[in-house]
């Protein structure tokens, strides 16, 4: 059989194919409220990574789910980076995946089961890595490839992490290095090589098993992840819900080595302006910095990396457990400070 090109029919790719920030915050402003049980500890209200439901004194429930269209050709492959992207938002709440449902809609007339299949057998290899089985699922016909999990998890009520919990005067922490979603826009022009896909490869297929970890310590306030809002966005995220702001030094942020001659040639995806549109109003950006950095900040990390904030005390310690468990471009790349009244700009750079 003919290898198949999955990026062919898609529009987009991976969490670059999300609904623009300003967009998004349209449509959900019109989205009627629901009921808020006291056991539901983590809903909507302030864009988190997972809903979670107390169980009981010791146990509460993790629940996401997370799906896109393909961002790599391979199907093995892109069914490898969904579910690592997906069980990413139950590590980032602290908690620990327990079992997977498969989110699957395929064009049926244009891909042979064997394509479809190493997709699945991509996903339940992450899942095979992470612990936990697929224990069922829900298919559909459609027009382009999606692939995705529901993950449910569990967590001790008070080691959930919220992104709303960050303290002023907390260091950031983030722990993947950025330029994913400028890689995937190499790729679609043909201009990725294999030691470059093979980078990708490796950060996007990069279980953020340490969130579990990272609950348990001392001084850790606040966590997510960085996904297709890009660095900037999911920041934002967090000074809202925590009613503070950030201070980032662009010299700071840790990038993927064969994204960075990519970005300054200006090869980016779609979204990164759709991003940035959607919430550039609320970041102060220095005159002296390059456009390729700003495209760096708002491109979409697939299966980005935790963004923490914890006490100044705290931060050697959470560097210690990133690079423990093999995130070695963990980097501190800046802190959190009181938010001005009445003041728009949420996230400030640094050159």
């Amino acid at each position: 059989m003919e290898p198949i090109a999955l990026t062919r029919f898609s529009h987009g790719g991976g969490c670059g194919c999300k609904i623009a920030p300003g967009l998004l915050a349209e449509i959900l402003a019109r989205a009627p409220q629901g009921l808020v049980p006291p056991e539901l500890l983590v809903g909507t209200e302030t864009s988190d990574d997972a809903a979670v439901y107390r169980l009981n004194d010791t146990q509460a429930l993790v629940a996401t789910t997370d799906f896109f269209t393909p961002i790599v050709d391979d199907p093995f492959d892109f069914g490898r980076i969904a579910a690592t992207n997906a069980l990413s938002d139950i590590y980032a709440m602290g908690g620990t995946p327990i079992m997977a449902l498969a989110l699957v809609g395929m064009p049926i007339d244009k891909l042979p089961p064997e394509v479809i299949g190493r997709v699945l057998e991509g996903g339940a290899s992450i899942c095979r890595e992470a612990g936990i089985p697929i224990a069922g699922g829900h298919s559909i016909d459609v027009l382009e490839p999606i692939y995705g999990l529901v993950g449910l998890g569990l967590v001790h009520p008070d080691r959930v992490r919220r992104n709303s919990a960050a303290e002023a005067g907390d260091v950031l922490v983030l722990g993947k290095p950025l330029g994913v979603g400028i890689l995937s826009a190499a790729l679609k022009k043909g201009l990725l090589d294999a030691a470059g896909y093979a980078e990708m490869l490796r950060h996007t297929t990069q279980l953020n098993r340490v969130g579990t970890a990272l609950a348990g310590l001392d001084g850790l306030h606040a966590m997510t992840d960085v996904t297709g809002f890009g660095l900037a966005g999911h920041l934002l995220e967090i000074c809202r819900g925590s009613g503070l702001a950030a201070e980032v030094s662009l010299g700071a942020l840790p990038l993927i080595e064969s994204a960075l001659p990519f970005a300054q040639q200006g090869i980016v995806t779609g979204a990164s302006g759709r991003n940035w549109a959607g919430y550039g109003g609320q970041i102060a950006w220095p005159a002296a910095a390059a456009d390729w950095q700003r495209a760096l900040v708002s491109d979409p990390q697939t299966s980005g990396g935790l963004l923490v904030t914890c006490s100044p005390d705290a931060a050697p310690a959470v560097l210690d457990a990133f690079r423990k468990a093999g995130f070695a471009q963990a980097a501190a790349i800046g802190a959190l400070r009181p938010a001005v009244a009445g003041a728009a700009v949420g996230v400030s750079f640094k050159a």
